[in-house]
């Protein structure tokens, strides 16, 4: 079901309650348990165990730390795939000026807020911390939540930045990068 909240996003004040309802109940009856069980089972195509050695059907096997990736693949998918099904927010996002509208300050605090929580689930999610090989994939997690989200602020900053002075539409930019 937490697939589904990404899928929210998405299609958001362009699908009726029961629309949705449908969609999030095939999601996450169906298509969340199948792909889930390709990478996390440990003997699904994504990653099996053959012969003492753990495999792949396509590369190396997956490694997903906490089902993170596995979870946010099949919301990332449904919404693209919803978004694509109901179609653009027609006559909302046609004046130029729409982010002006926006409280930077609010932006940025929410952002950094969700930001110092993913720190909390991310490396949280090491189950026991009883000796030093826990403690440093903790530590790997908490470096990896720290640079990721910088490495993609950075790369919307760097395109979208234009020689002028600074302005409140860098600071989204930079935010909507971390969260991405």
């Amino acid at each position: 079901a937490t697939g589904a909240t990404i899928v929210s996003g998405a299609m958001a004040e362009r699908t009726q309650v029961r629309g949705f309802l449908a969609y999030t109940v095939v999601m996450a009856s169906f298509i969340y348990p199948i792909v889930v069980h390709w990478g996390c089972s440990g003997s699904g195509i994504l990653d099996y165990e053959e012969n003492g050695a753990r495999q792949s059907l396509i590369g190396p096997p997956l490694v997903d730390f906490a089902g993170n990736g596995m979870l946010h693949l099949v919301g990332g998918v449904g919404a693209l795939c919803g978004a694509a099904i109901v179609g653009p927010r027609r006559g909302r996002f046609e004046s130029s000026d729409v982010d002006d509208a926006v409280n930077v300050p609010f932006v940025v605090v929410g952002c950094f807020f969700l930001w110092f929580g993913w720190f909390g689930f991310s490396a949280g999610s090491v189950p026991d911390m009883h000796d030093a090989a826990s403690a440093q994939t903790a530590a790997v997690v908490a470096v990896n939540v720290a640079l990721a989200p910088c490495a993609s602020g950075l790369v919307v900053f760097l395109r979208r930045h234009r020689p002028s002075a600074p302005s409140p539409a860098e600071a989204r930019g930079f935010s909507r990068g971390i969260l991405a």
